[in-house]
């Protein structure tokens, strides 16, 4: 291991060292052959489109809140890569052919740079190494040389796009560094593995990571198993892994998938097909199953003994609880609670349980207020300290967090044996988020105590001297991620009053939590950029009717409705503002997606970066309107359920952007009221300042179902993830 960190540093330093001082100073005078312009052309064009794909075409590139990285990532652009034009322009060893490979070999880079990190595929951080290595696997191929050596430490992103110049291929190492980027690519995208595999059965680890990604992703083993391709046969053919054999049998049955939750026990012989059979076709029965299996699984995990599938497991309870139960009462809101909660009246208090946690920011208010949690109580005997025990405090901290939003937690704890457990729980509740894998439990204690400052402020009070307890205590220990856990939860819960008078962007370096600067949502040209998503259901294409009306029937807005998968709506006076919305087309057939990728390649093709995305739909299409966020936004409106998933997802594709979302689904009587107002304000050119913005929207849309909606400076979940990860340096791909 000391030989391997001794070659890590060398070859680093090697790389990183590619440029000299004398090569950081002006560039030398040198003459272009007519051959070669066009490719020096197309190199410059890229350095510009990069440095203004920031959302600003000047001459620098911004990291948000990272002026040192920016610098770096600023310099590779511009001195390094001019430097290296030069270099492969004057080499004498670099003959005509080959010099026009690199050239154009850059061009590829500069711009897969630029796509690569607006897609949150390439780190901007790494910009100065990418160039820095291509450099050197310009001298190594010129010296015919291996290029093994200088890619092998590198991250995925690294080398990838310091690879992909065509002009590589003739290298006699090529090869191997295809089967090296594969590995790499696997095990930074390990959910894409088998697709990956798709076009390279026959790679050198094929078989390795097969079996290491199919126990970590068992529904994706079964289903490329059942492939009629060379990935397919290659799986089936692996016979000395009982893990993979059994996934194969289950593949060559017709109902394979429904035993995937239970596949940990049917490898051991725990529980039989013949066993799930006789439940698969009963939805009290199947669910039934699957929680109590939850519950086994999570004992089995607190014991050290995590089960193969146990993630899956909870991904299916999840959605069993979804289709099979919260979306019919949810669909009865308007029936009587007798019609409306009929299908509930089986399940126990357990099933009752993971119904509620599993679908928190989907399941409507009445819903669970009136309906779930009361019948949950009643099973157990109002006896809520007896429920935690029987699900092994399984997502409790998701529990009461939902419970303190839906103003259910003060009668929850009543119905303990006494003030003690309470008390013993909450302190829990705050306790050993240090130790939590990820963020989530978290971000949980963050939002509980915004819903807790309002409703229960004694209990509140007691949280933030809890926090404030394990704060001292990962102190003494030196336990940094606990300090950085216990510090950013203080400093948001003081924030909550106002007497304390915390300013959260000096105290946590994050940007202003209650307004954002119009400077902030314009480019170069003092344009505003915004993206809107539709989706071709019957109440996509009315809300998307609607929107065209609207706008086109307003005197300060014409839309645009001549492109047949997007139109633009665009201000006639005032700043010009932009709305790109996708039309929406049937979506059975996938044309959502056909219309949504055509608009974001004709945004990206002219260079315009959206700062501001809207979502229009129901919950299930949310995670596909977040996957076009970008860094450059900042400001995203979802109009749909909430969610630590949702909200985690869309800061790892734009680390600094507000989110308002709301609690349950959103409603279209709200969402245009919201979209109106925040575009008029950029239209008279006025900074979003949420506090009377909130007020303004609240007066516009004062309906049923306002109370849901979370302005940003609200989101303590956002917050605390922002500030987590600017504290600790982390950073998402």
């Amino acid at each position: 291991m000391k030989r391997s960190a001794f070659v890590l540093g060398l070859v680093v330093a090697s790389v990183t060292q590619a440029f000299s001082q004398t090569e950081n100073g002006n560039i030398p005078e040198y003459t272009v052959p007519i051959t070669r312009q066009l490719a020096h052309d197309n190199v410059n064009k890229q350095q510009k489109l990069l440095l203004g794909s920031d959302g600003k075409a000047n001459d620098s590139f911004t990291i948000d809140n990272n002026e040192s990285a920016s610098q770096i990532a600023t310099k590779a652009i511009t001195t390094k890569v001019d430097w290296l034009q030069y270099q492969i322009e004057t080499d004498p060893s670099i003959d005509n052919r080959m010099k026009t490979g690199y050239l154009s070999g850059l061009v590829a880079i500069l711009s897969h740079m630029r796509t690569g990190w607006l897609k949150k595929e390439v780190r901007p951080t790494h910009f100065d190494q990418i160039i820095a290595l291509y450099k050197k696997l310009i001298d190594a191929n010129q010296k015919k040389e291996s290029l093994v050596p200088y890619v092998s430490y590198f991250p995925y992103d690294i080398v990838y796009t310091a690879t992909l110049p065509r002009i590589f291929d003739e290298n006699p190492s090529y090869k191997q560094i295809k089967d090296i980027l594969l590995v790499k690519y696997c095990t930074q995208y390990p959910h894409k593995t088998f697709a990956a595999l798709t076009d390279y059965p026959d790679a050198p680890a094929a078989d390795s990571l097969i079996k290491a990604v199919g126990k970590q992703f068992p529904e994706q083993l079964y289903s490329y198993a059942q492939a009629n391709n060379k990935l397919g046969y290659k799986i089936r053919s692996i016979q000395n892994d009982e893990f993979v054999k059994t996934v194969v049998a289950l593949s060559q049955q017709k109902s394979g998938q429904i035993y995937f939750p239970f596949l940990d026990n049917l490898v051991k012989g725990k529980i039989t097909t013949a066993q799930l059979d006789a439940a698969k076709d009963d939805r009290y029965k199947y669910y039934r199953l699957l929680v109590n299996t939850q519950i086994d699984y999570t004992k089995r995990a607190l014991a050290g003994d995590t089960a193969i599938g146990y993630a899956e497991l909870t991904k299916r309870l999840e959605r069993k609880a979804a289709e099979d139960f919260v979306s019919e009462i949810n669909g009865l809101h308007e029936s009587p609670n007798a019609v409306r909660f009929k299908c509930l009246q089986p399940l126990n208090a357990q099933e009752l349980y993971y119904l509620a946690v599993l679908t928190d920011g989907l399941i409507y208010t009445s819903s669970y207020v009136s309906g779930v949690y009361p019948l949950m109580m009643s099973k157990i005997n109002n006896r809520g300290d007896s429920l935690l025990v029987s699900v092994t405090f399984d997502h409790y901290r998701k529990f009461i967090s939902q419970a303190a939003s839906y103003n259910t937690l003060k009668n929850f704890f009543t119905t303990f044996k006494s003030e003690a457990h309470a008390r013993d729980l909450m302190t829990a509740f705050a306790s050993g988020l240090e130790k939590s894998k990820g963020l989530e439990d978290g971000v949980d204690v963050a939002d509980s105590y915004a819903s807790l400052y309002e409703t229960l402020p004694d209990l509140a009070r007691q949280m933030l001297a809890n926090i404030k307890r394990n704060l001292e205590i990962n102190r003494r220990s030196g336990n940094q991620r606990g300090i950085a856990i216990y510090t950013i939860l203080s400093k948001l819960f003081m924030s909550a009053n106002p007497a304390n008078n915390i300013d959260l962007t000096k105290e946590l370096g994050i940007p202003p939590v209650y307004m954002v600067p119009f400077s902030n949502l314009t480019n170069e040209k003092g344009e505003v950029i915004t993206q809107m998503f539709f989706y071709g259901d019957e109440d996509g294409r009315m809300d998307f009717d609607i929107f065209v009306r609207t706008f086109a029937n307003d005197p300060k807005w014409k839309v645009d409705q001549s492109n047949s998968k997007f139109v633009v709506a665009k201000t006639t006076s005032g700043v010009p503002v932009y709305v790109y919305a996708n039309r929406p087309l049937p979506n059975e057939d996938d044309q959502d997606y056909v219309a949504q990728t055509a608009m974001e390649e004709y945004l990206e093709k002219n260079n315009q970066s959206p700062t501001v995305t809207f979502h229009r739909g129901h919950s299930y299409h949310a995670m596909t309107s977040v996957g076009y966020v970008s860094p450059t936004n900042r400001v995203v409106f979802m109009g749909s359920c909430g969610g630590f998933n949702l909200i985690d997802s869309i800061l790892r594709r734009s680390s600094d952007a507000h989110i308002i979302s709301s609690k349950q689904t959103g409603y279209r009587d709200i969402n245009l009221p919201f979209i109106r107002i925040f575009l008029e304000t950029l239209r008279n050119k006025k900074d979003i300042d949420w506090i009377p913005f909130w007020k303004e929207f609240r007066a516009a849309a004062h309906i049923t179902g306002m109370e849901d909606y979370i302005p940003p400076y609200k989101n303590l979940g956002a917050l605390f993830i922002k500030a987590y990860k600017k504290e600790t340096g982390e950073e998402d791909i």
